[in-house]
């Protein structure tokens, strides 16, 4: 009898320690975590991601490194599907691999946000250069001037909060809103409760509401995400500030949002109108012109040439300092340029970041890829494109992404990068150590060149030159390889030829004088 009685307070005392153990594990997921690994160390971690919404459909970048491996069995010229051999691509001018998301000062609150910043399971693509490598020039030194969001809010008590949700609305919550992620690409960063939130800033923001209470539950590192976004978006908001106000249980749930408005709000359609009229005017230049590149370029050179750097101008980060006022700092430049770009239908991103102090400039999508463009660097003396349209290898000694903006597709265009060399700088076929017989005048042209020389050198790492008449063709060319004509039109019978099962491509172009291309192939066939 008393066997059985120790026997039950034993079994009492072990389900009471297990009760204790497991209520100690859920609030200690670290201590669960331990405890697994202590039991298992074997196991493997799942980790469950979603694709970036800004990465789908996004055009492919210049320079790509085309990698595939053939069926063995399949011996016929011409035959043969071409397998990738790896799903990553490098691209000329990076390292070709996914950098850590830049991790000081404001920076890291946003790279590291997750669900606290209600930024989707998503993974930056850019690379982050090294802060320590970043060299700004002289004459660009000190033009800068973007400031960063801040909000200027605080804790009230719950008895406050209460009153004060019974006495202010929600306003306009911006249901039935749809942003485009192609235009919009800081809105398709956030989760479901973060655009609703998003939706609701962009509609009270627009509607001149200043104070209103949250349609979500959100912190202040949330709403300091949320507000970043919406500002990023819409430079046409030119009379929203940077700074806002919000106000905060003690728990950390935000109770209201106090918009901050600039002087242009107490006229708003009046300044609208002003801003539009200046607006509209150079649109309706650039719109006569034939390509997105054409449009950008005549942006960009409008802007410089109607502009000048102050950082005492008045509403510096906004859109409407540097379209009426003309005087603005690095935000006025990128904000007018992202507004201009996006009325011509041209996917432009407002980017912000460290360039020797914090920075803005723009990211544009061209044809090809998407492009950097510093406006704010362009205007200097004799410097008019030294900061236009550069991928991010280019930029990587002065610019670095930081905040969302890391979430921002990377930029690896090619076929408008350095565009604007003048002629007397362009080399020609002498210069390159070319000559007539090295020009093609026709895609199939260009494929017959190609695989004759592919065959000629036969396997091994090596590089081969051709040299494209005109733009027309090197449009051609890039298409064959975005669509992957190219492998039909000489890769396949080349590999075959040579008896070749895996290549790796990687092209790089140049323009030469009298509208020529020099297309450099990187090939390794094995």
């Amino acid at each position: 009898m008393k066997f059985l009685r120790r026997l039950c307070y034993f079994l009492m005392a072990l389900m009471i320690a297990l009760c204790a153990l497991i209520t100690l594990c859920a609030l200690r997921p670290d201590l669960t975590e331990a405890i697994g690994n202590l039991v298992d160390p074997d196991r493997k971690r799942v980790e469950v991601s979603a694709d970036s919404p800004i990465q789908a459909g996004t055009p492919p970048g210049g320079g790509e490194v085309h990698s595939w491996e053939r069926e063995p069995e399949n011996d016929t010229p011409g035959g043969g599907e071409l397998y990738p051999e790896n799903s990553g691509q490098s691209v000329a001018g990076t390292t070709g691999t996914k950098g850590e998301a830049y991790e000081t000062g404001q920076g890291a609150g946003y790279a590291q946000a997750g669900e606290e910043g209600l930024v989707s399971d998503i993974s930056p693509e850019y690379v982050t250069p090294d802060e320590a490598d970043v060299l700004i020039p002289d004459k660009v030194s000190g033009k800068n001037g973007y400031q960063k969001i801040e909000d200027e809010g605080g804790e009230i008590g719950d008895e406050a909060a209460d009153q004060l949700l019974a006495q202010i609305s929600q306003g306009n919550t911006g249901d039935g809103l749809v942003f485009d992620p192609v235009y919009y690409p800081y809105y398709a960063m956030l989760d479901e409760k973060g655009k609703h939130m998003y939706r609701q800033i962009y509609a009270n923001a627009n509607d001149l509401f200043q104070a209103f209470a949250p349609v979500e539950d959100v912190t202040a590192p949330q709403l300091r995400t949320i507000f970043a976004a919406v500002y990023n978006d819409h430079p046409e908001l030119f009379w929203l500030e940077t700074a806002y106000y919000g106000k905060y249980r003690r728990n950390g749930q935000c109770v209201e949002i106090d918009l901050r408005f600039n002087r242009t709000a107490q006229n708003l359609e009046g300044e609208k109108a002003v801003f539009l009229a200046q607006a509209d005017g150079i649109l309706a230049q650039a719109g006569t012109l034939g390509s997105n590149y054409e449009k950008e370029r005549f942006i960009h050179d409008t802007l410089i040439d109607r502009i000048s750097y102050n950082m005492g101008a008045e509403m510096n980060q906004s859109a409407y300092s540097a379209l009426v006022n003309g005087q603005t700092v690095c935000a006025g430049y990128a904000r007018a340029f992202q507004y201009l770009l996006q009325q011509l239908g041209i996917p432009c991103y407002y980017c912000t970041g460290y360039a020797g102090e914090s920075h803005a400039w723009n990211i544009v999508s061209l044809e090809d890829g998407f492009y950097n463009v510093d406006a704010t660097w362009d205007d200097t003396e004799g410097g008019r494109y030294d900061y236009f349209n550069k991928t991010d290898g280019d930029f990587a000694d002065t610019h670095i992404r930081q905040e969302l903006a890391v979430y921002l597709p990377p930029c690896n265009g090619q076929m408008y990068r350095n565009q604007e060399q003048s002629a007397e700088n362009l080399r020609n076929l002498g210069d390159v150590g070319l000559t007539e017989n090295d020009i093609v005048y026709s895609l199939s042209g260009y494929y017959t060149n190609c695989g004759s020389q592919i065959t000629a050198a036969g396997s091994g790492a090596y590089e081969f030159y051709t040299v494209a008449d005109g733009g027309a063709l090197m449009q051609e060319i890039y298409q064959a390889y975005q669509s992957d004509d190219y492998k039909q039109g000489y890769m396949e019978n080349a590999m075959t030829a040579i008896g070749a099962s895996v290549c790796e491509m990687n092209l790089d172009v140049e323009e030469l004088a009298g509208d020529r291309y020099l297309i450099v192939h990187k090939v390794n066939l094995r």
